[in-house]
């Protein structure tokens, strides 16, 4: 289980000895990125992407509670964060980082966490059959955002049909029919705020991709 974004903020200040660096942006906003530090997230959820030269957006990932992101982690021109709720973060120097031997152990499970979830953001994507990237998303968003209730889970973060699209390499309308099968087949319900709940039967944290450590399991 994640720490509480109170927890996050007590924690972390006694490593760094300061008052903490406290930031908040509404929904939509863009992170600014600075190079010589990092942020991590005390509640709420962000969208990682790049932009090509042509105008296209490619996902990178999603940050969540607890989890660490920032352009000294990528190669890329450009890398940007927009939040995808209201959001509360914590910034941190790098200065800071490398002389506090306790809150870098506290940051290095996160930022493991972050590159896990690229791999496996890769590794979807050279499935061939799209209903299969599909299948093996929804289960990588249960692993990362997923809120146990008995037979089911109920996924913390809400996506566009057009975010789910662009992380599989397919169009907004084949993940709408594509969703609409699988809510026929009552495989996958939507509850009143838009969250998708996945059924466990269906969606059980195995597949033929991923090898989940049921130690890592995440709830937001």
């Amino acid at each position: 289980m994640a720490p509480t974004s109170r927890a996050i903020i007590d924690t972390n200040q006694h490593h760094v000895g300061t008052e903490p660096h406290l930031h908040f942006y509404q929904k939509g906003e863009t992170i600014p990125l600075m190079s010589q530090g990092i942020w991590q997230i005390c509640q709420g959820l962000v969208r990682l992407n790049t932009l090509y030269p042509v105008g296209e957006e490619s996902l990178l990932g999603w940050a969540g509670p607890s989890m660490c992101f920032g352009s000294c982690f990528s190669y890329l021109d450009s890398y940007r964060a927009t939040a995808l709720s209201d959001v509360c973060l914590m910034f941190y120097t790098m200065i800071e980082i490398e002389t506090s031997p306790k809150l870098t152990q506290e940051l290095l499970p996160q930022l493991g966490r972050r590159f896990r979830q690229t791999e496996a953001l890769l590794a979807i994507a050279g499935k061939r059959r799209v209903e299969d990237r599909l299948h093996q998303l929804l289960l990588l968003l249960k692993q990362e955002f997923g809120q146990s209730l008995g037979d089911a889970t109920r996924l913390n973060i809400r996506l566009t049909h057009q975010d789910i699209a662009a992380a599989i390499g397919t169009t907004r309308v084949t993940v709408t029919r594509l969703l609409g099968k699988l809510k026929q087949q009552e495989w996958i319900s939507i509850d009143k705020d838009r969250h998708l709940i996945l059924r466990n039967e269906t969606f059980a944290n195995s597949s033929d991709l991923f090898r989940f450590d049921r130690n890592t399991y995440y709830r937001t």
